[in-house]
């Protein structure tokens, strides 16, 4: 149990918390070594900026959404501790593992630097229960190293941003500026935030600096008006593939796999399915018709 209950009261509390020493050495080192398939390591990049013109483009552009090709940092993404945190939290074994993103950041090129705002804007089509708000979980895990100079997300309290309205969910530059916190931090470092807290993106103070960091948010299968990705609309990339068949089934009902059991499956299914996913073993939903 990487997160404890008093990390979760603070995240219930303060609307956000952050976990140093979340990942230990080797799954930073892990994924380190990963991510240069995805996106330019800073070395390549500083050599040649005009390489990469997405980048120099918007603050946004640089997101690669899951899944990737790498194995490591997919399972990153339901780190089994990170989906223990969320059950608890949650309050639920039925979890919906609704968005992941990967997301580099490089100073130079565009200005990182963000208004305060509310991420249920774009994960919801209504605003939070004030009574039940917390249905949501949303993560960063850095990836690189974090100081003050390197583009930390910025957070509000929910106590010192209690008087803010819902909507809209971006306030005007410099709001609560002095009641911002910084989120910063070694490799390996675990933020955990609420879709009602507001915070930002900073810009980079340094320079020649990168920070790079995989997100994932969770909720409760349930509501039918929140989310953010479809998987299946990237559930014909070998990355998928390789994801679906080296999770367990407990991990692919994450993202919407029927579990053993459900009615989805039949001798057909169980079958075909099978041709689908070659490497996946069928065992527990073939032993479940019995």
């Amino acid at each position: 149990m990487r997160v404890t209950d008093d990390h979760l009261d603070a995240l219930r509390t303060d609307g956000f918390v952050i976990v140093t020493g979340f990942l230990d050495d080797d799954e930073v080192a892990e994924a380190q070594a990963a991510l240069w398939n995805e996106v330019p390591h800073p070395a390549d990049y500083y050599a040649d900026p005009a390489a990469h013109p997405p980048l120099q483009e918007s603050q946004f552009a640089a997101i690669r959404r899951g899944p990737w090709s790498s194995w490591t940092l997919n399972r990153l993404a339901f780190h089994p501790d990170l989906v223990d945190a969320a059950r608890r939290f949650l309050g639920s074994d039925d979890l919906r593992l609704y968005k992941t993103e990967l997301w580099p950041k490089y100073s130079g090129g565009i200005d990182h630097d963000q208004v305060l705002h509310r991420d249920f804007g774009n994960h919801s089509l209504v605003v939070p229960k004030a009574t039940d708000p917390a249905r949501q979980l949303t993560s960063f895990r850095l990836l690189s190293a974090v100081p003050e100079a390197g583009g930390p997300t910025t957070v509000v309290p929910l106590a010192d941003g209690a008087d803010v309205p819902w909507w809209p969910t971006r306030r005007e530059p410099g709001t609560l500026r002095d009641r911002e916190l910084s989120v910063t931090g070694p490799a390996g470092t675990l933020f955990l935030y609420r879709t009602d807290v507001l915070h930002r993106g900073s810009a980079f103070t340094g320079e020649r600096r990168a920070r790079f960091a995989i997100l994932a948010d969770y909720e409760v299968w349930g509501p039918r008006w929140t989310g953010k990705l479809a998987w299946a609309d990237r559930a014909m990339s070998p990355a998928w593939t390789e994801m679906m068949e080296r999770a367990t089934p407990a991990e692919r009902g994450l993202f919407g796999f029927p579990a053993p059991g459900d009615d989805y499956w039949d001798a057909q299914t169980v079958r075909d399915v099978g041709v689908r996913y070659p490497g996946m073993d069928m065992t527990p939903y073939r032993e479940a018709l019995r």
